[in-house]
């Protein structure tokens, strides 16, 4: 089948279409309370048809990111915690993903562990480093990543879909009926699991290719990307430069409606990682005994451990 029209991605110019409408609610171009361009200057500018656009923002609406009223455009109504925070300014308490990954790549030997649901927010975050070592603004001569996913074998708690309301104030069910909803809510799911695993499998081999074109065209010398499969169902997102800072954070358990690939929503509850509130931890060298030391060196000790005894490659 034509990769323009996969299963998987409802059709890679969806996708790509989204995905830069999400980076850029993550890098503040459309900051909170602010309102989308309309729908045709969108499609224009990304080449793409109006339905494309108007699909990509059923899909933020549904995720609760902005609010379209017709006549009156798209308005972003839930962003990033970061937003407008300079790239410079590194917060002590609450802190910014896409920050965090700038000064990884700001080192000689950029290091990373990462424990998380799928690879959607790395991965956003990534490609724009990717692009600073093009433009030579900065040069990392190794870059090292480890990313821990839950196992595809594994029957997550999220996301799932929400039982039809109780209808017994209504009068009794007709014989067998409970069971065949239950069916067709295991059904549900299943395609729910599908969606979340699809979503992770596209975007690690985005991730894998943007860093690992940069050896290919001699832009880093040396880069290793290695992605394993835990049994465990991540309730936090973790982030590490080992031996330097921690972004720590618990994903937001919400209800919200998923659009589905065949244009069905499905009223679901769910995990969102884009807006996660992440602290962030640092190893305080001067003082191996201060929280944030201790913090950084037990969360890789967990990943390490993780890492060595409970994965599987990918």
């Amino acid at each position: 089948m034509d990769d323009e029209q996969t299963t998987e991605g409802g059709g890679r110019e969806f996708w790509r279409v989204l995905e830069e409408l999400r980076a850029r609610l993550g890098n503040g171009v459309y900051p909170l309370g602010s309102s989308l361009p309309a729908q045709r200057a969108l499609a224009d500018e990304l080449g793409v048809s109006r339905d494309t656009v108007q699909r990509a923002l059923r899909a933020l609406s549904s995720e609760g990111w902005i609010e379209s009223r017709q006549g009156s455009g798209s308005r972003v109504v839930k962003s990033p915690i970061h937003l407008g925070r300079p790239q410079q300014e590194a917060p002590r308490v609450r802190a910014a993903l896409g920050t965090f990954v700038a000064r990884a790549f700001a080192q000689p030997v950029v290091q990373l562990d990462v424990f998380t649901l799928t690879s959607e927010s790395l991965d956003a975050h990534i490609r724009p480093q990717a692009e600073r070592i093009r433009l030579g603004e900065v040069t990392p001569e190794r870059i090292e990543l480890r990313m821990l996913l839950p196992a595809t074998s594994l029957r997550l708690p999220y996301p799932r879909a929400k039982p039809p309301a109780s209808e017994g104030e209504a009068g009794p069910e007709p014989e067998g009926a409970s069971e065949a909803e239950a069916g067709q809510l295991d059904q549900l799911n299943e395609k729910l699991q599908d969606r979340l695993h699809a979503i992770t499998r596209r975007h690690t081999i985005s991730l894998r290719s943007a860093l690992r074109d940069l050896q290919t065209e001699g832009q880093v010398p040396s880069v290793r990307v290695e992605v394993r499969h835990v049994p465990l169902a991540p309730a936090f997102k973790l982030y590490l430069r080992p031996g330097a800072e921690a972004l720590f954070g618990p994903y937001e358990v919400v209800e919200r409606s998923i659009l589905m690939d065949d244009e069905t929503e499905v009223d679901a509850i769910d995990v969102l990682g884009l807006g996660s509130t992440l602290t962030r931890h640092v190893n305080d060298e001067g003082d191996p005994d201060s929280s944030g030391s201790v913090f950084v060196e037990s969360m890789r000790a967990w990943f390490d451990s993780c890492w060595n005894l409970l994965a599987r490659p990918a």
